[in-house]
């Protein structure tokens, strides 16, 4: 909503004060700024001269005027123009040498076509009205000869633009910014809805409500006589452009006008073309409109029309048909103003693509008390700037109504805002706005009881709210502001007129006891483990499409392809809750791939979606009036699947990067299982790691991740087929493995360890075992069989050839040794070394390696 401050201050006894410092005014009171632009204040010696003569100059491709304009000074002005929609004695606006245009254009005197030429004159867009640059600006023929333009036409304005959300339609309007500004300053506002319209003799043209939840009011006023050659005054077009409205013509200016000053949309429908009574109903079958914008609309059932006899011959509140639409010719007007549903408008300008200034106020709830008042005074313009006579007869068609009444405990704004607030403060604000407050809980709004502790039960939001004590106020809200429907609006308006500066900033004290869980814990700790071993985190959306199961190879069983569907899914392409994190992350890594990052490592946190057994399909839809039973909430809970934490990781390219130190390591199924180590490691629980096949893996290249006996997921390069499905670049890997699991596994509270003061001891040792044993068989055997003594092991070396013989490899392993009561000798940690190669050898075939 663009509001220029000239327009506002018509409305509100603004103080001396700047577009700046309306706009903090207005964004303390919640409304959002978005720009301040300033017009017409670097314009300057601009006047307004008189055309004497005109000298047609020929021999140029396009036509020529060398033109003497009176300014007002000693001697004419001889002046240079293009333009031809000018004749001798016509005042038009002129720029003298040295002035200056917007935008910074300086004009001076110069020679051009032959002949000197001493300033400009002026079309629209020049300065910076409008976008017409189709001729000269011609003023009225009284205009006075030497008057400062940038007076005369208000060039010097300030305009504020505002971002108006959903919740706050009223401020589509100057009447709705100008009571906020007036509300920010203290001072009075005068309403320009304020207007009191004749008593009607009779009706005008014939209408009628054909459902009422379409719309509720209609109204219709009518005009003959209208010149249609009127053109819309200068201030008008000015206004209009300000506001970000092209002017058309006068009477579709003059119902743009009014719908940017009182926020009540109208249209004018040239009566010539109506044909018999005019019904408000929804669409039927089949039928169709063709638009202002000249496109065939084929509509919907729920679509909200104007219909006549013919038919279809607008769409309610958001744009007219093109049959009935104001032309070069009409003369007899009708007027229409309605109050059409919220709802349905929003839907129907969703459902055609087709949002207009009319349905952005229509959606977000238009003053049900403005179409009498907008429509007469549209109807006044008309005459009074259009020649056009008023007919007496006004057609009101609507439905009853009731009030909307809020009980709310005087009290209960404070305990939102932790602020003390007086009833009569309460009051006061509610009643700025526009409330009618009484005292007392209204019987009608409230029902309900009070236990025997005193405590009031059921009923209202409001008297649960209540405490002991608290008076209650029954609050009914202005037609203009139909968002204010519960107790938690009405607070909001008093915490907002009352100031959220003035609220303390003060952090809720954390009960005992409180804190993250040792799962969240879990959860923090292996986002940072990741993230310091080179992994990137990225947010998936939870959902999927049924291709992703093919594309990773899932069988026709596997658990995975049992997904919860979205009853309004955000996309049809994705209609299904995830149940592994793989497809969101491969999707980002091909898209980050796309964009020229070829070495990346990404990891992600987050639920998957598991159906239970035996569950229900649809969970039950409770009401809010009361809290749920114990009973309602188990009910839901059954419906819900199960929601396990899953944490991933798919990395590509170079996982250690090349450079000028040295030639760097390609990305492969080993570091996915060593990401799945790191997590583990978070959660202080041991993993195993063993052969396995499972998709979308590779099957000669996929790690089975154990904790224990139990299987907590999975790790390695990806299969060849699921790479070229989703366009991965070749070799990339990935892991997933649930955190749920791990969490359950983890060890009690972590014990400090005991650090011995005694030097340790290396034993290295190098066995050769059958090329497909498993490393982590190994190692398990050289633990066991190496005792307490043993602080920790490491891999150092692989290695196959002729010397192992074919068919084995040779691992080279690190041994240290550290007593916690004593130097070891070499005999004990020999003694120790021997016993877990006696060991491996026992469970793997180990045999110890000679040179």
């Amino acid at each position: 909503m663009k509001v220029p401050l000239s327009w506002l201050r018509e409305y509100v006894d603004l103080p001396a004060v700047t577009a700046h410092e309306v706009a903090d005014k207005l964004t303390a009171a919640g409304l959002k700024l978005e720009s301040i632009t300033s017009h017409g204040h670097d314009v300057k010696n601009v006047v307004v001269g008189e055309v004497l003569e005109i000298e047609e100059l020929s021999g140029f491709k396009k036509p020529i005027r060398h033109c003497k304009v009176e300014t007002g000074e000693a001697t004419p002005r001889m002046i240079v123009c293009g333009a031809t929609n000018f004749q001798a004695g016509d005042r038009v606006p002129v720029v003298l040498p040295g002035g200056v245009l917007p935008g910074g254009f300086e004009v001076g005197s110069r020679k051009t076509y032959g002949r000197m030429s001493e300033g400009m004159i002026c079309s629209e867009r020049e300065l910076g009205l409008g976008d017409d640059h189709n001729g000269i600006m011609v003023l009225p023929a009284d205009t006075p000869i030497g008057a400062d333009v940038v007076e005369l036409l208000g060039l010097r304005d300030d305009v504020i633009e505002l971002e108006i959300t959903p919740d706050i339609g009223y401020a589509l309007s100057i009447r709705g910014v100008a009571r906020e500004a007036a509300t920010g300053f203290g001072v009075s506002f005068r309403d320009p809805a304020d207007v009191e319209p004749p008593a009607a003799t009779g009706t005008a043209w014939p209408a009628s409500i054909g459902d009422p939840t379409a719309c509720d009011r209609f109204v219709l006023r009518e005009v003959r006589g209208f010149d249609p050659a009127a053109q819309s005054p200068l201030w008008m077009r000015v206004r209009l452009t300000r506001a970000g409205l092209r002017p058309v013509s006068l009477a579709v200016d003059i119902t743009n006008y009014l719908m940017l000053e009182l926020g009540q949309p109208l249209h004018a429908f040239d009566r010539a073309q109506l044909q018999g009574e005019i019904v408000v109903r929804r669409a039927r079958p089949g039928e169709r409109l063709e638009t202002l914008d000249h496109v065939v609309r084929e509509l919907d059932p729920d679509d909200i029309l104007i219909t006549d006899q013919s038919g279809p011959i607008s769409m309610a509140g958001t744009m007219g048909g093109l049959k009935t639409e104001i032309s070069d010719v009409s003369t007899d007007i009708v007027i229409e103003a309605a109050h059409f549903s919220a709802t349905g408008t929003s839907r129907e300008s969703r459902r055609h693509g087709l949002v207009s200034e009319a349905s952005k106020r229509f959606e977000r709830g238009v003053d049900r008390e403005l179409p009498l008042v907008a429509s007469w005074r549209a109807v006044q313009l008309l005459a009074e700037l259009g020649g056009a006579s008023v007919e007496p007869g006004v057609t009101h068609a609507q439905v009853d109504v009731e009030a909307a009444r809020i009980a709310i405990p005087a009290g209960y704004p404070s305990r939102v805002a932790g602020v003390t607030y007086s009833k009569e403060t309460v009051v006061s604000r509610l009643e700025q706005i526009g409330c009618v407050v009484v005292d007392g809980d209204d019987p009608a709004v409230r029902k309900g009881g009070v236990d025997p502790t005193g405590v009031v039960t059921g009923g209202s939001l409001a008297a649960r709210l209540a405490v002991n004590g608290d008076d209650m106020i029954t609050v009914t809200p202005p037609s203009w502001r139909p968002d204010l429907t519960d107790p938690n609006d009405l607070a909001e308006e008093v915490i907002r007129l009352e100031g959220y500066e003035s609220l303390p900033s003060e952090l809720p004290s954390a009960p005992a006891g409180a804190g993250l869980t040792e799962g969240q814990r879990l959860h923090r700790r292996v986002g940072r483990a990741l993230a310091e071993g080179g992994y990137v985190e990225v947010l998936n959306y939870p959902f999927i499409s049924g291709d992703d199961f093919d594309k990773l190879l899932l069988p026709a069983d596997d658990a995975r392809r049992q997904a919860m569907r979205l009853a309004n899914p955000l996309s049809e392409d994705e209609p299904f809750m995830r149940t592994t994190l793989l497809p969101g992350l491969l999707k980002t890594l091909v898209r980050n791939v796309g964009r020229g990052f070829a070495d990346v490592a990404l990891f992600e946190t987050g639920s998957v979606y598991r159906p239970r057994e035996n569950a229900p399909k649809v969970a039950p839809v409770l009401g809010v009036e009361r809290r749920p039973t114990a009973e309602e909430l188990a009910s839901i809970e059954a419906a819900l699947p199960d929601q396990p934490l899953r944490v991933a990781v798919v990395l590509t390219g170079e996982f250690e990067r090349s450079g000028w130190w040295g030639g760097g390591r390609q990305a492969s199924w080993a570091d996915a299982v060593q990401a799945a180590r790191l997590v583990a490691a978070e959660s202080r629980v041991e993993l195993s790691i063993s052969a396995d096949q499972h998709e979308p893996w590779h099957p000669g290249r996929c790690a089975a991740l154990y904790a224990g006996d139990t299987l907590v997921g999975h790790a390695g390069e990806l299969h060849p087929r699921v790479i070229e499905a989703y366009g991965l670049p070749p070799r990339t890997s990935a892991m997933e493995l649930e955190l749920s699991r791990l969490e359950s596994l983890m060890p009690g509270p972590v014990e400090a360890p005991k650090v011995s003061a005694y030097p340790v001891a290396t034993q290295d040792v190098a066995l050769i075992v059958p090329d497909f044993t498993p490393v982590a068989d190994v190692e398990a055997a050289l633990r066991d069989g190496a005792g307490e003594l043993l602080e920790s092991i490491r891999l150092f070396d692989v290695y196959a050839g002729e010397q192992v013989g074919e068919g084995n490899k040779s691992l080279a392993y690190s041994m240290r040794f550290r007593a916690a009561d004593r130097t070891l000798t070499v005999e004990e940690t020999t003694a120790a070394r021997d016993a877990a190669v006696v060991m491996a050898a026992d469970r793997v075939g180990a045999q110890l390696r000679s040179s």
